[in-house]
This record gives C-alpha cells, structure tokens and sequence, in this order.
C-alpha cells in the first residue's frame, strides 16, 4: 500500500486517492472520470487531478480490495481466537479406584479417559476440557485443586471414585466450581461390573449428558437445570 501511495504522490494524511479505514482496511475515494483519447492511444482515467493509467488503476484497486480482505480475515480469526480464550475450562481428574482391588485400576482409568471423550463431544464450543495433563494423575494424597486451577486455568473439574457396593460397583462423579470449591452436581450409578466396557460407556454418557449443560450454564451465570426425575 504504501508503494501504491507514492507513485500516486498520495498523502495518508490528507488522502486523495486512497482512504485507510482503521480496523477495517482501505477505500479508494478519489473521483474518477474516463477521457477520450485518439484510436492509437491508450484510453487514460482522470483521478485527484491526475492522469491515471487503467492498469495501473486496476492494479490499486485490486490491491486494496485484497488488503481489505486479508484485514477481515485477520479480525475474524482474532475475534475467534479471543472467544475461545475465554471459554470455561473443565479438569477431569483420575477417577480413584477405592475397591481395594488394584485389577479395577484399569477399569477407574478407562472410565476417566470415557468421561473426558464424552464432556468433549457435547461441549458444543461452550466449555474446554484437560484430561491428560499430568497434575490431573496425581495420587489423591497428593491432589491440590489450587493448584489445579492455576496451573491449568480450570473453572470446574470433575472429580471420580470407583467403589465395591456388594456384589455391585459403585461410581459417584463430582463437579466442582473451583472458585469457591462448591460442588454444583453429583452423579452416582451402582452397577454390575458383568460387561466393563459397556459400563464404562453407559456412565460416561451419564455423566456428561448431567455435567454438560451445568457448566454451560453456571459460566454464563444461569439458572442450573433442574434434577432429573426419578
């Protein structure tokens, strides 16, 4: 643009030619006006006072309506950037395994790694999740939701256990609001463990589809969902 100004002799700060729209892009604004010529001359544009060839119009012209495109561009990626930046982040921390049997380790596991995937898919651009970051596989004795928040920028996180109910399991899920470290939802589900994966799938989607449209909401500063009946 500003190669284009100086063989117009034009001023940005007094423009005759080409405006700059700040934000935005450029405006070509001069008046232009076609003049007659001989049939073995080149028809010329009269513009800001100044002879002007076509091409050389043509080529400014297609040269700001290209920068004026790069610079929308440019905002809308920016807009975007900034908008994702402050979505709501959710922390899935490792589901305990509290059955006292470490073979069901693999299973508490696979269940975490089930809700993160799940939480994922039904975000809808309205929240971001973080399961595989290492402060999230901490021992619980060594688990530090401060830390967590700072570390990772997490608004919420979800915290699991796996535990032996009889001849049943039982999963209780939590989400926090790590501000004030107040529990929003809890979901528990007793099951027989006849088909692991199966169980896996089944409470993940549970847990998601309850935690989903509460940490939507409670960003924005809504109403929570009501229980779900019985």
């Amino acid at each position: 643009m500003a190669q284009i100004r100086s063989v117009l002799d034009d001023d940005p700060a007094a423009p005759r030619f080409i405006r700059t729209i700040p934000k935005r892009g450029y405006q070509f604004v001069a008046p232009v006006e076609l003049v007659a010529t001989t049939a073995a001359e080149s028809p010329e544009v009269v513009t800001g006072g100044r002879k002007i060839s076509p091409a050389l119009l043509i080529a400014g012209v297609f040269v700001s309506i290209m920068l004026l495109g790069i610079t929308f561009a440019a905002g809308y990626r920016l807009r975007t950037q900034q908008a994702w930046n402050k979505l709501p982040i959710v922390a899935v921390v490792r589901f305990d395994n509290e059955t006292a049997n470490p073979d069901m380790t693999s299973f508490s596991d696979g269940l975490t790694d089930s809700v993160v995937e799940r939480l994922t898919s039904l975000s809808q651009g309205q929240y971001k999740v973080i399961g595989n970051a290492r402060i999230l596989r901490r021992p619980r004795e060594e688990r530090d939701l401060k830390s967590i928040a700072s570390t990772l920028g997490a608004g919420y996180v979800v915290l699991g256990q796996v535990q032996r109910n009889g001849s049943q399991i039982r999963i209780l899920a939590h989400l926090i609001r790590l501000s004030d470290q107040t529990h929003i939802w809890v979901v528990r589900v007793d099951r027989p463990l006849v088909d692991p994966l199966q169980v896996e799938s089944e409470v993940a989607q549970q847990v998601a589809a309850e935690f989903s449209p509460r940490v939507a909401k409670d960003a924005n500063g809504s109403a929570l969902p009501e229980a779900p009946r019985q």
